[in-house]
């Protein structure tokens, strides 16, 4: 009874507070709000060591699944780990068949799941920053990694409260309860909340607005940092590219020597691009002549390039500026996710009857001669019814593949292709 008369004081305070958040300034998202009486868990990262190589098997596999997604030829961004993390805190409250399958088609793992998933976005705050903060002509030389979760709920609908404790226990999510029927207010916040968390990157959220929803969970990642060694604009010149459509087209060419983990493997080549600090960019190029390799090439190339010693390489990469966007059910259909689809009953431990009505993912990304900035959002919403001394030479001339991996984890945050880096 404690517990319940907390949660609705929690409530009723939320909604006056968000009332006066919004009435003041809808530019800005509320202040974040945490369940009364429930601390975030402090968890030991190296307790975890199966669970966390399960989580990054189940994000590069969710990876491949949104690069599928777009086809075999354009180029594409996406974040596997904001998907990772929307679904993780989904599953949180799901049961029976759902949650079965979940586990099941997701590869997550069958225990400690919540606590693994703590212990990695904690890890991952080492690097946290504000993004509004960041200017993106000068990437800062300490990588900025922010990662948000946001849970929007109905204050008409009762919400599980023990999977709202799992939320802020877990994964420090604040809560927002809103008036979904209330558009005009609504829309703002969930879209100032987005704004906000990747600093203007993305301005709007990523799914359609139903006032029908009474559910709406979302992930946000920013990622910003100067390369360990940038690139001299003055070495950077039209090269010729070779797109996926066989066509040969000039564009803007970074070049330099470094000192590279560079392997090879069947039918690729690859290098680990490093910035400042704790985060590499994994660059696989397929051989000439052969097939876009799937993004499962990148458990390979993991093997191989941190096994591998740096040597010095001269490596021309050109710089791009590609967005992406997912209809996610889609995706969640492609991969067999079905029950979680058409479930009416197995979330009733977030809210009662509910049923995910909305799925969407939105990405960026620039790549320049300073470093990178990328940005995410995951949005689910729902409705409640019932050494070698020879330099090497590597020209990403042609499609390719890339991801941003956190190098402490293994975490894959961002994967995508370049298929044609011309300027849009």
């Amino acid at each position: 009874m404690k517990q319940k008369s907390r949660l609705r004081i929690l409530t009723t305070a939320a909604a006056a507070a968000l009332a006066l958040v919004l009435s003041a300034c809808t530019a800005s998202p509320p202040a974040l709000l945490r369940a009364d009486g429930v601390e975030r868990v402090s968890v030991d990262r190296s307790g975890y060591p199966a669970e966390l190589a399960t989580l990054r098997a189940s994000a590069r596999k969710l990876g491949a699944a949104l690069l599928a997604d777009s086809g075999d030829a354009g180029n594409v961004v996406a974040s596997p780990t904001s998907l990772l993390v929307a679904l993780a805190m989904l599953r949180t409250g799901a049961s029976g068949a759902t949650a079965a399958e979940m586990d099941r088609v997701l590869g997550l793992p069958a225990e400690h799941r919540d606590e693994a998933l703590n212990a990695l976005l904690t890890s991952l705050e080492a690097f946290d920053g504000d993004p509004g903060s960041v200017d993106e002509k000068n990437p800062p030389g300490r990588p900025v990694l922010h990662a948000a979760n946001g849970l929007f709920v109905d204050k008409g609908v009762p919400t599980g409260e023990p999977y709202l404790d799992s939320l802020a226990r877990y994964y420090g999510t604040g809560v927002y309860p809103v008036d979904f029927q209330d558009e005009k207010a609504t829309r703002p916040a969930i879209d100032a909340w987005v704004n906000k968390n990747t600093g203007g990157r993305i301005k709007k959220a990523p799914a359609g607005y139903s006032k029908d929803n009474t559910f709406s969970v979302l992930n946000a990642v920013y990622f910003a940092s100067a390369w360990k060694v940038p690139f001299d604009p003055t070495d950077t010149a039209d090269r010729p590219f070779t797109t996926a459509d066989g066509l040969q087209v000039t564009v803007p060419t970074m070049s330099g020597v470094r000192d590279l983990s560079f392997a090879q493997g069947k039918g690729w080549q690859g290098v680990d691009l490093p910035y400042a600090d704790g985060f590499v960019m994994r660059l696989v190029l397929p051989d000439s002549g052969a097939p876009m390799p799937g993004a499962d090439v990148f458990a390979d190339a993991t093997s191989a390039l941190e096994a591998a010693a740096p040597v010095p390489t001269q490596i021309f990469l050109p710089r791009w500026d590609h967005q992406s966007s997912f209809e996610l059910r889609k995706v969640f259909a492609r991969l067999g996710l079905r029950e979680m689809l058409e479930t009416a009953s197995d979330f009733n431990a977030v809210q009662p009857g509910l049923q995910i009505t909305q799925a969407a993912q939105a990405v960026n990304i620039t790549v320049a001669e300073k470093g990178t900035v990328a940005a995410a959002v995951t949005q689910i919403n729902a409705e409640a019814v019932s050494g070698a001394v020879q330099t090497k030479a590597i020209r990403f001339d042609r499609p390719f593949l890339y991801e941003i991996v956190h190098v402490e984890t293994g975490l894959p945050v961002f994967m995508g292709r370049v298929s044609d880096p011309s300027p849009s």
